[in-house]
């Protein structure tokens, strides 16, 4: 069976949470009020992010972009991408962040090209606060990654993420490739995963994982 890798934005792709700093910036108060809730799973993200993202002044929407133009990828990522374009095998972000923030980052380091699909957060800003809109929203989730997995049968999926928002991801997901407090969830799930540091770790389990 074809593979195909799913893979978390913030704090995955980038080596700072950069969705998630930004909402800190923009939205200080309530974020310090939120996102502890949003970890320990007593608030849902659907809740939490819209709260959030909501309370936020159309206006900034630019300042929010430049926020992420200068936040560092995480190494090795264009050499899985390499990679993975030279067996045929997808990469697909699914972000419960901003699809424009996602897009702002890769195509700074020339690698939207490289990516097969994005799915994240969409943003309307024609009024006077910030309004959230996504075709994915579902159950606790802003962006229900698990369901959009659903729209790509016959694959055997490879999912790669670092914190809450992955869970779900991580659940459907035949392997997962989990760092920071993903790792915690999945270790009270009893759900097995690999350690990863960065893209270079999982370029070389993917290898020994196609050829075996």
């Amino acid at each position: 069976m074809k593979s195909i890798v799913f893979c978390d934005f913030d704090g995955t792709i980038t080596a700072v949470e950069t969705f998630a700093g930004m909402l800190k910036e923009f939205a200080p108060e309530l974020s310090a009020r939120l996102m502890p809730r949003m970890y320990d799973r007593s608030l849902t993200l659907r809740e939490g992010v819209r709260q959030l993202l909501e309370s936020i002044l159309a206006k900034q929407y630019d300042d929010i972009l430049a926020y992420a133009e200068n936040k560092p990828i995480r190494e090795g990522l264009p050499e899985l991408l390499d990679l993975l374009q030279e067996r045929s095998i997808p990469f697909v972000i699914l972000s419960g962040g901003l699809r424009d923030m996602v897009e702002t980052v890769l195509k700074r380091h020339n690698l939207l090209e490289k990516v097969t699909a994005i799915y994240a957060v969409e943003i309307d800003r024609a009024g006077e606060y910030l309004q959230v809109r996504s075709d994915f929203e579902d159950g606790t989730e802003l962006v229900a990654k698990a369901r959009i997995m659903e729209r790509y049968p016959g694959y055997f999926p490879i999912a790669i993420g670092d914190s809450v928002t992955d869970i779900t991801m991580a659940r459907r997901a035949s392997i997962v490739f989990a760092r920071d407090r993903l790792i915690d969830y999945l270790k009270a799930e009893n759900k097995p995963y690999i350690e990863w540091e960065n893209f270079f770790d999982i370029r070389r389990q993917l290898i020994d994982i196609e050829e075996n």
